[in-house]
């Protein structure tokens, strides 16, 4: 098994980083990821300029490494047709600098970059912590560990894409692993005017969720502290179908606090 990991916070981000420490105890892992941010950049993907690659620095030794300069999509399709040697089994993105849920996931670079993975008929995992420079990396990272080893004993199908947020918060305080769907709703509705001495300009601005979440829902397991897993497919808002699913993300949450 060979895993490629990539996000959209860039190459330097702590959270890949840490996703690398664990996700390389349970297999290869390879790493190609945009050389800056590229957060709320969806599924773009770069067709009208050529993209230039350098050899990255890995903290990890002896890990294949790239800095694309371009979207996170292009970082995914250049690294399974072109850059990473072998054939892929496993594609995770992340983990996230903040949560990618609800609507959101339809702007999210994260998501994105997983998207070119599950379009190729590789398991995908998106993962996200749902605070902004997280002091809780390790948590999502153990949890993506596990998530891979159970891919890699086929405990989960080869289509599968999920969507993962989990709390910033200790090990401790999390209370569960939930299987959820999206929200409908969205951060990024507000609008900030301003003028800088020559022209108007607008700002579009993430705001706190003010409202009651829907039970089931990945924002309503976030505000219970626990982890959500929703499946994602080509139609984004369809419920999970996969049987036993739940039970996994259960045995995910015993496995996690061990």
């Amino acid at each position: 098994m060979k895993i490629l990991l990539s996000n959209d916070d860039g190459i330097n981000a702590a959270g890949l980083w840490a996703l690398a420490t664990h996700v390389s105890e349970v297999a290869p892992v390879a790493v190609v990821a945009p050389d800056r941010e590229q957060s709320a950049t969806g599924t773009a993907i770069t067709l009208r300029q050529p993209l230039r690659v350098r050899k990255a620095d890995s903290p990890l030794n002896g890990m294949e490494c790239f800095a694309v300069e371009g979207m996170p999509g292009d970082a995914v399709i250049l690294a399974l047709e072109n850059l990473v040697t072998g054939p892929v089994d496993l594609v995770i993105s992340g983990i996230n600098n903040g949560p990618n849920m609800g609507d959101d996931v339809l702007i999210s670079g994260t998501v994105g970059a997983a998207l070119q993975g599950y379009l190729r008929n590789i398991p995908t995992v998106a993962i996200s912590t749902a605070g902004v420079d997280s002091a809780n990396l390790e948590v999502p990272a153990r949890l993506a560990a596990i998530i891979a080893a159970d891919i890699q004993a086929g405990k989960l199908p080869k289509d599968i894409f999920l969507n993962v947020n989990v709390p910033d918060l200790p090990l401790g305080k999390l209370k569960g692993i939930e299987l959820t769907v999206l929200a409908h709703k969205t951060n990024i509705d507000s609008v900030k005017e301003g003028h800088d001495g020559r022209r108007e300009f607008y700002w579009l601005v993430r705001r706190q969720l003010d409202f009651e979440a829907v039970e089931g829902t990945d924002i309503k397991a976030i505000e219970r502290n626990c982890v959500s897993v929703t499946e994602l497919h080509a139609n984004l808002f369809r419920r999970p179908m996969i049987t036993g699913l739940d039970a996994v993300c259960q045995e995910w949450f015993i496995k996690l606090r061990q």
